[in-house]
Formats: C-alpha cells, sequence, structure tokens
C-alpha cells in the first residue's frame, strides 16, 4: 500500500491583482488596450466568451470616449485601470473629454424594422449586455466608467 501525504489546505485567498496603463486617445490605440484587458481577463481564469464579451465592452466604450467625449482622435488620454479580486474584474475607463450623462442615454428601439433604426446608438446597450455591472461618473476633471464582470466556473 501507497501512502500519500496529507493534502495541503489553504485558507488563504488569492491576492487582489491590480495594473493600470494610459493610452493615447487614437483609435490605434483599440489594439493594445484589448490586448491590456484580454492579458488580464485570460491570466485571471476566465472562460474565452467572457474575454470576448469584456473586450468588445472595452473596444466600444474606448470609442466612445475618442468620439464623444474627446469629438477626435489625439485630444486626451484613456486611463485603463483593471483589478481582479475574488473572480471579480473591475474595469475602470477614465477620460478628460467632455462631461457625458451615461443616464440620459436613449435606449435603443430594438423592435423597429433595421431600416428605420439609427445608424448608432447600440454601444451603451451592448456594454449593457456584456458585462454585468456598468457604472459611470462625470465630474469637472472627466469621465469615469466602470464595468464589472464576475468569472463563471464551470
Amino acid at each position: 500500500m501507497t501512502c500519500l501525504p496529507p493534502l495541503e489546505v489553504s485558507s488563504s485567498r488569492p491576492k487582489p491583482f491590480s495594473a493600470t496603463q494610459s493610452f493615447p486617445g487614437r483609435y490605434a490605440s483599440l489594439a493594445k488596450i484589448g490586448d491590456f484587458v484580454r492579458d488580464i481577463a485570460q491570466n485571471s481564469g476566465f472562460q474565452d466568451f467572457a474575454i470576448y464579451s469584456i473586450e468588445m465592452a472595452v473596444d466600444e466604450a474606448c470609442s466612445n470616449i475618442i468620439e464623444h467625449a474627446y469629438e477626435g482622435e489625439d485630444k486626451g488620454q484613456i486611463r485603463c485601470s483593471c483589478l481582479v479580486e475574488s473572480g471579480v474584474l473591475t474595469i475602470t475607463l477614465e477620460d478628460t473629454g467632455h462631461p457625458f450623462n451615461f443616464s440620459q442615454a436613449p435606449i435603443p428601439n430594438l423592435s423597429d424594422n433595421l431600416d428605420d433604426r439609427e445608424a448608432h446608438g447600440l454601444g451603451l446597450y451592448f456594454i449593457r449586455r456584456w458585462m454585468d455591472e456598468v457604472y459611470f461618473e462625470t465630474s469637472d476633471e472627466g469621465n469615469t466608467l466602470i464595468m464589472i464582470k464576475r468569472k463563471v466556473n464551470g
């Protein structure tokens, strides 16, 4: 009979991990921002579809920052912070652009015929669908978008 050593049981939880990086507010930065967020999500054990959802939400949000907050490229920075704690990824995007009232954004009418719909306006809808929680803050210093995704085991 072979005797195995006792299993090591640890009561410690994984330590929180955070990383922050600033990117120029230009469309060419979107791939680098996506790489930054994807690497963190992958290294934190998120599943492929969750990683895809996270990337899409971040890409849409950063595109909105460039287009709406900065009204064009190279007019400011996008600061992206990621915090991973207890299976939850919190992504914070900050800009110093024009204030935006997130709560006043119109909800798109998805029942309209495709030909009758607005050409824009689905970005915030998709961000809300892709992420588990979305919060928006605005101040004299700029805008802060906080997006939360929880890891699903299985």
